[in-house]
C-alpha cells in the first residue's frame, strides 16, 4: 500500500462521503480498511466511501470503459459493496469536476448499477444560486417486483411499496417520521424472500401535493441524512399511490423530496427514466496515513 494516499471529504444533502482517487486501481480497500476510514470517532467519517478509479483499470467496469471513463467503486461505511449510491454519484461527478477530469455539462459514470448520465448545471444555477450548479442524475428506471411487502419497528408493521432502483428498497407511509424509531439497526421486514441481501427502508409521510418528507435506513450504513436511491424510490411508489404513474398518464411525475439533509427533487418520465437533482459538496482534502491504516485493518 502506497505510503501516501490521498482523500476527499464531500457529502450530498448531507449524504456524507470519504472520496479516494485511486485512477488506477492501486490501492487497496478491503473492508476492514473502509470501515475505518468511514468510522466516525477513529477515523474520517462517512456514510460510505467513493473509490474513484478508471474503469478500464477495474475488473468490474472493464466492459463498461467505452460508454464511461470513470468507475464509482462504491462501499457502504461497514465496507460492504453497494450497487449504487444516487447521492454518491452526484459528489463522485463532483469531485471529477473540482480535480478538472470533466467541466460543466453531460457525463457519464459507471457504477455496479450500470452506466448513469450525469449533468453539471452551471455555477449560480444551483437553488438560491449557489456558487456551484445543482447536479442532475439519470437513475435509470426502477423495477417493481410483485408481492406484498411489510416492514417492523419494534411491534409496528407497515405495508411497504418494493422498488429497486439497481439496489432493494422497501417504502412505507406512515402517520409520523417519528414511527420510524431510532433507525440505528435494521427495521424488520417479510418475507425474508424478498430481499435476501437486505435492504434500505424509506419512512415516508406528505408535506403537500406533490411534496414528502423521509428518513431511510441504508443497509449497511444505518439512518443517514439523505439517500438518493431512495428518494427516487419513495417518488416512485408515491407517484403509484396517486395514481400518477407517467407510463399511464403519459406525464412525467416530479417529486420534491425532503430528507433529514436538505431537498432532492425527482422527476420520473413517461418512458420510465427517472432523473434526480440535487446539491453536492466538497468539503476537504488531504492524505490518509497509511501506517494508521494498516494498524486499523489488522
Amino acid at each position: 500500500m502506497s505510503t501516501r494516499i490521498a482523500f476527499l471529504k464531500g457529502h450530498g444533502t448531507e449524504n456524507d462521503f470519504v472520496i479516494v482517487p485511486d485512477p488506477e486501481n492501486t490501492v487497496d480497500l478491503p473492508p476492514a480498511a473502509v470501515a475505518a476510514l468511514c468510522d466516525r470517532r477513529a477515523g474520517i467519517g462517512g456514510d460510505g466511501l467513493l473509490h474513484v478509479v478508471r474503469s478500464a483499470a477495474h475488473p468490474e467496469a472493464r466492459e463498461m470503459a467505452a460508454e464511461a471513463e470513470w468507475f464509482m467503486d462504491y462501499r457502504n461505511a461497514d465496507g460492504s459493496i453497494a450497487e449504487m449510491c444516487g447521492n454518491g454519484v452526484r459528489v463522485f461527478a463532483r469531485y471529477l469536476q473540482r480535480s478538472g477530469h470533466v467541466s460543466e455539462g453531460d457525463l457519464a459514470i459507471a457504477t455496479r448499477g450500470g452506466v448513469k448520465t450525469v449533468h453539471i448545471a452551471k455555477p449560480g444555477s444551483g437553488r438560491g444560486g449557489a456558487a456551484e450548479g445543482d447536479i442532475t442524475v439519470g437513475m435509470g428506471r426502477a423495477l417493481l417486483p410483485e408481492g406484498d411487502v411489510t416492514v417492523a419497528v419494534g411491534e409496528r408493521n407497515w405495508p411497504a411499496r418494493n422498488v429497486n432502483m439497481g439496489n432493494p428498497h422497501a417504502v412505507a407511509f406512515v402517520d409520523d417520521l417519528a414511527d420510524a424509531g431510532n433507525l440505528y439497526t435494521a427495521p424488520g421486514f417479510s418475507p425474508a424472500s424478498a430481499y435476501p441481501d437486505g435492504v434500505n427502508v424509506e419512512f415516508v409521510v406528505d408535506r403537500a401535493p406533490g411534496h414528502v418528507a423521509m428518513r431511510v435506513h441504508e443497509r449497511g450504513s444505518g439512518e443517514t441524512r439523505s439517500c438518493g436511491t431512495g428518494a427516487c424510490a419513495v417518488a416512485v411508489a408515491a407517484a403509484r399511490r396517486d395514481s400518477a404513474d407517467p407510463a399511464t398518464t403519459g406525464v412525467p411525475a416530479t417529486y420534491t423530496v425532503d430528507v433529514p439533509g436538505g431537498t432532492l427533487v425527482i422527476t420520473e418520465r413517461p418512458d420510465g427514466e427517472i432523473e434526480m437533482t440535487g446539491p453536492a459538496v466538497i468539503v476537504a482534502e488531504g492524505e490518509i496515513d497509511a501506517h494508521w491504516l494498516a494498524t486499523a485493518v489488522r
